[in-house]
């Protein structure tokens, strides 16, 4: 409702009275239309105060349905002269319970919009009655049962969006393509709709825009013979092979077929599609090459092929670009490419996203990389790529992930990385990488994930370590570091995983301040365990980027790691530090193959534990005392040590079969009340190399007291006389 302002200037004081009234109705009426008086009709206005006596609104979100004013009405507009309610809209009202059927009395209602709230209930069949609506909008609420046939009435609907009601389904309604020839917009997405998509939908001229994502809709994949410009049909059963979509090649913006069954190949008439912008086709079953005549618009934003079974080379050119425009996300992980990384890629000016991991591709990472100013993320993990780490890659200043880990690369990290500066994942684990951590990635101050784990790297670490101080995880496992264990390896608030397993690090455990990190002093003490856990705790991190129309990407990172502690196979002794045992939120320690000695304090604290490993020490003494109150420990591993004493059975060791195995002054109490010796062989089931790689010092005292008792015996045995004259005259 608009309202039109009309003055006439005239001299002197007249102007300034009207300017004065005019100046004086505005600030009675900060909203023109408020001061519009418009009388609600009676018959409305009883349908709709029946409406409200069946809905929860905490928010007192309709307290303003009071009086005969329409315009006062939240959520309401009314026709002028009539007065009769033309629009409802009440989105995102946290508006809860039943639908009055007196709603349904509305006959004038062109625009019903109830999105986002809770109501629970199932859709009104009298809701055919509305022949007047143009727009029915239910999305993001709990509606529940079938779409109602007598829906098919209003034949005047231009947009019906219900998506977002997960225990709304059935079969799909089959007269969704023939109700309404001016049907432009459908969303059903996010439902639970089953069958087959009808046919009468597929030539339906007036439908632009039809959503049916995240449902269980299944049946081959058919073409579309109208100018759609949204198409959504991710995450269904769907089958067959690509359409052309021939129909919408100059308007089709959205095109996401994701998460379906679809097989055979990339057809090239796909690149036809001139005006796409977003082009989704992960997993699915694709297979083949990608024709080198595919080659998309500069238009085209978002291209995602990722997880399928394309194979062949890489496609040296996938899409055209311009200075301004061009990808910003490209996709292809997940597939069996093998070749090289073409270099036509670092042509992607526009590129911020490139994924391109699990692959076969071998060569070197591109020396040219660096050209990529605009790339935030870079994965080219778990493929065959060899050399080093490009030191034009420094080039791509705005880079925020760099995930190369599980490749053949070697060299060493250059200092000049310093200079990602904005980088927060930083994963170059299990390569072929030497050398010491430079100094100066003290530069790099807003890492959060970093993995050097499983290669080559050493030296003594510096404090530059320290400077990262958002970490969250960071692992140093096998390499060959060593030195002291720093004192400040407990001093990041952030931390959530700590990982220096199978280095040399000797010396103490610094018994600092632990109570540092919020992960490990945090623990939800009433939670139980969700999922198995296993000795290794499992680390994964996802990477999202998601790119808007805006060509603007936001990136996002989630981290699935267990809260913990690991220093095994190292060269620690002294004791371990009281503090260490105090962390309530910490779930796994394994500080196995060491030479700790001492006691070891008691666990009762570490209420989130899961996992504890002090195998394979020097530790002795009493074990530690109750931990039947550690409902989430599932593996405990204290054998070969030197413990000794008595462990009742009411203290619930007897869950953990075998984790006193190689310490022969402990009594464990059995089921019988009686004792149990907890010795076993000093080592079950190693192999020589074993033996050799664990203990190569008690290898060669062994050797070198055989050679001694050998020399002296013999020396002994000459010294007899007899003994001589035996052995020298035997056989001449």
């Amino acid at each position: 409702m608009e309202t039109k302002w009309v003055s006439a200037f005239s001299p002197g004081k007249t102007l300034g009275l009207r300017a004065l009234l005019l100046l004086l109705w505005l600030l009675l009426c900060s909203n023109p239309c408020q001061c519009v008086v418009v009388d609600l009709d009676p018959g409305d206005k009883a349908s709709l105060l029946a409406f409200k006596t069946l809905v929860d609104h905490p928010n007192q979100s309709l307290s303003s349905w009071v009086g005969s004013n329409c315009t006062s009405w939240t959520g309401l507009t009314c026709e002028n002269r009539t007065g009769r309610v033309v629009s409802v809209i009440l989105t995102n009202m946290n508006l809860s319970g039943q639908l009055h059927p007196n709603l349904c009395a509305l006959s004038f209602l062109e625009y019903l919009n109830l999105s986002h709230n809770n109501f629970s209930c199932p859709i009104p069949s009298c809701f055919g009655n509305l022949t007047s609506l143009k727009a029915l909008d239910l999305s993001h609420n709990r509606f529940l049962g079938v779409v109602p046939d007598a829906l098919m009435r209003l034949g005047n609907l231009k947009e019906l969006v219900l998506s977002g009601n997960q225990d709304l389904g059935g079969l799909f309604p089959g007269w969704l393509g023939n109700f309404s020839t001016n049907l432009e917009k459908i969303d059903l997405s996010f439902n639970s709709f089953s069958g087959e998509i009808p046919e009468s939908l597929l030539y339906l001229k007036s439908l632009n825009h039809l959503d049916l994502g995240n449902n269980y809709l299944s049946g081959y994949l058919h073409d579309f013979h109208q100018s759609l410009v949204f198409l959504n049909l991710g995450s269904n059963q769907f089958s067959g092979t690509l359409p052309c979509l021939s129909a919408s090649a100059q308007s089709l913006n959205i095109l996401n077929i994701a998460n379906n069954s679809i097989v055979g190949g990339i057809p090239t008439c796909i690149a036809s599609l001139r005006a796409l912008t977003h082009l989704n086709l992960s997993f699915n079953h694709l297979n083949y090459e990608i024709s080198p005549r595919l080659v998309f618009s500069e238009k085209l934003l978002v291209l995602d092929f990722s997880n399928n079974d394309l194979s062949g080379p890489l496609p040296r050119k996938i899409a055209e670009t311009t200075e301004k425009s061009g990808l910003v996300l490209l996709d292809l992980s997940h597939n069996h490419f093998s070749s090289e990384v073409p270099l036509r890629i670092t042509e992607l000016k526009s590129l911020q996203a490139l994924f391109l991991s699990h692959n076969l591709l071998t060569g070197e990472i591109p020396s040219r990389i660096g050209n990529l100013t605009y790339l935030q993320v870079i994965d080219l993990s778990h493929n065959f790529l060899s050399g080093s780490i490009p030191l034009n890659i420094v080039g791509c200043f705005q880079l925020l992930a760099l995930i190369l880990n599980n490749n053949n690369l070697s060299g060493e990290i250059h200092p000049e990385l310093d200079a990602l500066d904005s980088l927060k994942i930083l994963d170059v684990s299990n390569n072929m990488i030497s050398g010491e951590i430079p100094q100066t990635l003290a530069g790099c101050k807003s890492l959060e994930f970093v993995d050097f784990s499983s290669n080559n790297l050493s030296g003594i670490l510096n404090d530059a370590i320290t400077k990262w101080s958002n970490i969250r995880f960071l692992s140093l496992a096998q390499n060959k570091f060593n030195g002291n264990l720093p004192n400040w390896l407990f001093t990041f608030e952030a931390i959530q995983t700590i990982d220096f397993s199978g280095n040399k690090f000797s010396g103490f455990i610094a018994d600092g301040n632990f109570n540092i990190s919020l992960n490990f002093n945090t623990g939800d003490i009433g939670r139980m365990p969700k999922e198995p856990f296993f000795i290794i705790p499992n680390v994964n991190i996802k990477v999202s980027v998601v790119v808007s129309d805006s060509n603007e990407s936001s990136f996002n990172y989630h981290l699935y790691s267990t809260v913990g502690i690991d220093l095994s196979n190292n060269l620690l002794h002294g004791e371990i530090p009281e503090g260490l045992f105090g962390l309530q939120g910490l779930e796994y320690l394994n500080l196995s193959h060491n030479f700790l000695d001492g006691q070891v304090p008691g666990l009762e604290k570490m209420r989130s534990l899961k996992a504890l490993d002090l195998s394979h020490n020097s530790l002795s003494g009493q074990v530690p005392g109750n931990i039947s109150s550690l409902q989430d420990l599932t593996l405990l591993n204290l054998s070969y040590n030197c413990f000794s004493g008595f462990v009742p059975k009411k203290q619930g060791y007897w869950r953990f079969q075998g984790a006193f195995a190689g310490n022969p002054d402990l009594c464990v109490e059995n089921s019988s009340g009686r004792c149990d010796s907890a010795s076993l062989p000093a080592a079950p089931g190693k192999t020589f190399q074993d033996a050799m790689v664990e203990g190569p010092i008690s290898v060669w005292v062994f050797c070198l007291s055989f050679f001694v008792s050998f020399y002296f015996g013999v020396v002994a045995l000459f010294c007899s006389a007899r003994t001589r004259n035996y052995i020298l005259h035997t056989k001449v």
